[in-house]
């Protein structure tokens, strides 16, 4: 194992031990160098690589603290690395939203408030019948998240939130070519938004997993 990774692991195992725990301050550099048997310079790179991805937060002049270790933290650094997907790999997202996201909107059905349902509803009216393929797909990714912040996961939240970007373009293409995709689009929103008014889980669940197939079948018969 590198210098490095041993750096990293050890602190990660003061971690998940609970040795050191979220908001904690780390101790000073040549103590936790001492306490862990590693170098300065080894330590220093593995203080810099776990900020990073958000595990520790470096403040100049005050020292290194485990950050609150959110959700929605930590999968900022996957939201990052999936910008980086390849084109040909945008079905393999689609398949893994079709997965999570109906069953986000399953769950939000039960705890999505009446206002936030209005919200969402003057969301759409704001659109009107015939928006651009840009504005639909904006308010598109605002709807989703919407609901799925209302899931009560935060973990499940981020995930999507992660996911959604890669298909934005495939979204947009498929407006652009197919006669119908935004009427469709608009039509299966709002019955989405019905089927949450109804509280009815599993008929939202299954407009969302209709929602996200629609754009997948289409990908596929266009590649």
């Amino acid at each position: 194992m590198a210098v490095t990774d041993e750096a990293i692991e050890k602190i990660k195992d003061m971690i998940v031990s609970g040795a050191l725990r979220p908001g904690d301050r780390l101790p000073k550099e040549s103590e936790l160098a001492a306490e862990l048997g590693l170098s300065r310079n080894s330590l220093r790179e593995a203080v810099r690589a776990l900020s990073l991805i958000r595990i520790l937060d470096v403040r100049q002049g005050d020292g290194t603290y485990v950050t609150s270790l959110d959700p929605q933290l930590l999968l900022e650094a996957m939201s990052f690395v999936v910008d980086f997907h390849r084109d040909d790999t945008v079905l393999e997202f689609l398949a893994v939203r079709r997965i999570l996201e109906p069953a986000a909107t399953a769950m939000a059905a039960s705890r999505i408030s009446e206002q936030q349902l209005d919200a969402l509803a003057s969301q759409l009216d704001a659109l009107g019948g015939a928006p651009s393929v840009e504005e639909l797909v904006a308010s598109d990714l605002e709807f989703h998240r919407g609901i799925v912040q209302s899931s009560g996961n935060s973990v499940l939240c981020s995930l999507l939130d992660g996911l959604s970007g890669p298909t934005t373009r495939a979204r947009i293409w498929r407006g652009l070519t197919q006669e119908d995709a935004v009427a469709r689009t608009l039509h299966e929103h709002r019955a989405i938004l019905a089927a949450l008014r109804d509280r009815d889980a599993e008929a939202a669940r299954s407009w969302a997993t209709v929602h996200i197939a629609s754009v997948e079948q289409w990908l596929r018969s266009s590649l």
